[in-house]
Parts: structure tokens; sequence; C-alpha cells
């Protein structure tokens, strides 16, 4: 049953956009403000964010952003505002989709269901980590939409890293995964890609993606 997390401060839409989504076989998660979104998305893995935009303490647009510093997680935005200045800002800021106050329960399911189906299919084809994104099916690599420009090792590095972001690899693990064969103990080569990969990515951000365990090996900063 997929998770949906209603950040809504109002407890009667709250309530009544729970039991819609109850109906519908989803299984709704209800925060009233800002601070507590965020801490229930530090605890829980969603499926798809419905977002008020007005709420106390933190606003809805500052929760997107720090929804967008570490995850892709679909998110439709519930405001009162239709202008058009507004709508563009807030797909820029990062919002999948809106739907103005008062909706239409219907037109509501309909436009969760795409963002769900939509990111179902995004989900077998990319990887994501953070800003950066790998298209598993092209074999190209972004962060924050930028091309990395890496190599086939580098890639398959990189995405072995990705997909188990909490396991540390040793370069023995590394070699045998990515070249496929016996390591012989040539920490060379995994050092050298290993840091064409970290050069690449800091050209497009000073954040740390890629952390040395010394002793052991590597994992991805998490």
């Amino acid at each position: 049953m997929k998770k949906i997390l209603i950040v809504e401060d109002d407890i009667h839409i709250n309530s009544m956009l729970c039991e819609l989504l109850r109906q519908n076989h989803y299984m709704p998660y209800a925060a009233f403000s800002g601070t507590e979104a965020i801490l229930l998305l530090s605890q829980e893995q969603f499926q798809l964010i419905l977002l008020d935009l007005m709420l106390p303490g933190k606003t809805g647009i500052e929760v997107l952003d720090e929804i967008r510093t570490n995850s892709r997680t679909p998110v439709i935005a519930l405001t009162a505002v239709s202008d058009k200045e507004s709508v563009v800002s807030l797909l820029k800021a990062g919002a999948n989709d809106y739907i103005t106050k008062p909706f239409d329960n219907s037109e509501l399911l309909a436009r969760i269901e795409v963002q769900l189906r939509s990111n179902s299919q995004k989900q077998t084809s990319q990887l994501t980590f953070r800003d950066v994104t790998l298209d598993l099916e092209r074999f190209d690599a972004f962060i924050s939409e930028q091309p990395l420009g890496l190599s086939k090792r580098e890639f398959e590095i990189l995405r072995l890293l990705m997909e188990n972001p909490n396991k540390v690899f040793t370069k023995n693990n590394l070699y045998e995964s990515v070249w496929r064969d016996e390591f012989m103990g040539d920490d060379n080569t995994i050092n050298v890609h290993i840091s064409k990969l970290r050069s690449k990515i800091a050209k497009h951000t000073d954040d740390e993606y890629i952390k040395t365990v010394w002793g052991i090996g590597f994992k991805m900063n998490v």
C-alpha cells in the first residue's frame, strides 16, 4: 500500500484527505506543520506528498526546499492561489503538480495516480541520490541536471554505491563487481577512478558525495 504524507494545518481538510485516501487504498500520514512534516520525512519513506503552502512555522515553500535537498518524491502542492506567476514559481521550486483550493476529490485522485505512475516509470530507469541522477538505460549521469561525463567504469562504481548508499564497499568489492575480475591488490586502479569521480562531482558542488571509510573502503556520504 502506497504511503502518502498530507501536510495541511487545517484539521478538517487534513482529516477529509486522510479518509479519501484510505477509501482509495492508500496509507495516509498526517502532518499539521512544516516542522512535523520534516520529522515524519526523516522517519518514513513516502511515495507522494500533498503539501499545503500556507503552514504555521515553516512555509510550504521552505518545506519543499528541504524535501528537494535529498529527495525526488513527487509533491502535489495544495494552494489557494492560481495566478500564473505564483504557479511558475511553485513549479520552479520543485513541485511536480499543484491543485487549487477548493478542489474536486476526483481530480485530486487523478493527479495523485498520474504522479505515482510517472514516478514508478522513472524509478525503473533512473537512480537518484540527493542531486545526482543516473539514467540506467542511456548510461548518463547528472548532478543538478548538469552532465557529469563519466566513463563506463566511473558510472558503474557510482551506480553500485548509489544502489547501496549505506553499505561500505571494500576495494576488493568494487573491483570484483565493476571489473568482474579477481582483485589482485592494485589499490591504485580503484583510487584513480574514485578520485576522478570526486573531481567531476566537485565541479558542480562543494558537497561530499563519496565518503572514505578509512581502513575499509568507500560509501555514499548519507
